[in-house]
């Protein structure tokens, strides 16, 4: 890529399109522009173009037809769709379609100007990060995370998720729960409603509030001033200051002892901290989007989280489905995984038998969406041939908890129970590899074992 940017706009508006090539010329980028889509896609034939800037709506051309013809036959080509409509179906098909960003006509030259430059950050990067990979062949973090950047499911039950999620990204200072079994993809959209949002150039600062040593939780929220405590030799900024005027991400926020409830709560609703050590307040700008796999309620009434807690942080509440309630979304999730991972491992992409397909729909998924792509890597890994069918995956049985006893309904702790138990057994006790096989961390199923007194007996 050189320095200088090949920009190309697409627009039925002369006026637009004279404005953009105006500015365009005048930031130092080399402007190309197109008043219908033909003139448009014979531009791109004649030259290599780094960013498309493309109206959704183009008299005689269907804009979201266009995005998808020119990302697969011009991969590398970046996208910023703009619109004087504003539908959001169409602005979520097109972040789908592969679309980096998008712009409500009338915008300003500033947010055009923001959404250029995050783009050229992107291709820098990817260049940077291509080099690597031709130094030294290795996968980076930052093109795992581009693996994972759309959420993928065709359900109504996914579709309502991101409906909200879309919701939500429109109003930056409202906070937010995600509630859902571990691995069904909390995070991946508490990320996409932070980039979705006023508060997407600013931190997305991930806690688990789990895996923080007890001793240490007011420093890391709160931060620290020097000599506050023995080993505190310089000043420290915690986690609501390095967040600002960004979004906290506190996963699994029902695991936060109790004792730092109040101070969080009180943070949430001033806007203010203080320093472990310090006398002088600071003012925070933040939101706080909250995660949690358990049944809030019953936490609320075994006085294990503050009501008034889940209050300020529940003013929106997102749940995501299980996997195994939505089956529909297993094929285009297996698609997608299988795709990605053939590029991240240099393996000719297989297809996918119909037999598989059918056992991964009667299939429980403890582990979720995480578990599936687990086993569709692992699949590939193992794979032989160009078809991934039944003896590349290694399913567990099938678990189907009990749904009634005595005409009562059991409670979500009792299945939780039986799969840690199952899981130890199907793993010879391994803490590690059972953690593996329900998609959470050995830390996770230690503190679960704890909660409901599950030991290991030596002559297990």
């Amino acid at each position: 890529m050189e320095n200088k940017m090949k920009v190309l706009v697409i627009d039925d508006e002369e006026n637009f399109t004279e404005e953009m090539h105006e500015f365009l010329t005048k930031a130092g980028y080399e402007s190309y522009t197109a008043n219908t889509a033909a003139a448009g896609l014979t531009l791109l034939l004649d030259h290599e173009m780094d960013l498309l800037i493309l109206d959704i709506r183009l008299p005689g051309s269907n804009g979201l037809e266009i995005l998808k013809d020119v990302k697969a036959e011009y991969p590398k080509l970046e996208v910023i769709i703009v619109s004087g409509h504003g539908d959001m179906d169409s602005v979520i098909k097109a972040m789908r379609a592969g679309a980096l960003d998008f712009l409500r006509k009338p915008f300003r030259q500033i947010d055009i100007q923001l959404a250029i430059e995050r783009t050229h950050k992107f291709l820098v990067m990817n260049q940077k990060l291509k080099q690597l990979e031709e130094k030294n062949s290795l996968i980076s973090k930052s093109l795992e995370e581009k693996i994972e950047r759309h959420f993928i499911g065709e359900s109504p039950g996914i579709q309502e998720v991101l409906d909200l999620a879309m919701t939500a990204a429109n109003f930056p200072d409202t906070n937010i729960l995600i509630t859902g079994e571990s691995g069904t993809g909390k995070e991946i959209i508490a990320r996409i409603i932070h980039f979705s949002s006023e508060r997407k150039d600013n931190p997305f600062c991930t806690v688990s509030c789990s895996a923080i040593a007890e001793p240490l939780l007011d420093s890391e929220f709160f931060g620290h001033i020097a000599g506050a405590f023995p080993g505190a030799n310089t000043d420290k900024k915690g986690f609501f200051e390095f967040c600002e005027n960004g979004t906290l991400f506190l996963d699994e926020i029902s695991d936060m002892p109790f004792n730092l409830q109040s101070k969080i709560l009180r943070a949430i609703e001033e806007k203010k901290i203080t320093r472990v050590g310090d006398t002088e307040q600071i003012n925070v700008n933040f939101r706080i989007i909250a995660s949690t796999n358990t049944n809030i309620d019953q936490l609320v009434k075994d006085n294990k989280i503050r009501l008034d807690l889940i209050h300020r942080i529940n003013t929106l509440r997102i749940h995501i489905p299980p996997l195994r309630e939505r089956p529909t979304d297993i094929e285009p999730l297996v698609n997608y995984f299988a795709e990605a991972f053939t590029i991240k491992l240099n393996r000719p992409t297989p297809k996918i038998s119909k037999r598989i397909l059918d056992l991964l729909k009667d299939y429980d998924f403890p582990g979720n969406v995480r578990e599936l792509k687990n086993i569709v890597e692992r699949a590939i890994i193992l794979s032989k041939d160009d078809i991934l069918d039944e003896h590349d995956f290694r399913l567990q049985p099938r678990v189907v908890p009990p749904v009634a006893r005595n005409g009562e309904q059991i409670y979500l702790q009792e299945g939780e129970i039986r799969l840690v138990r199952l899981a130890l057994k199907n793993n010879q006790y391994n803490q590690k590899r059972a953690a593996e096989s329900l998609g959470i961390t050995r830390d996770s199923l230690i503190r679960r074992m704890k909660k409901y007194n599950i030991k290991i007996r030596k002559e297990e």
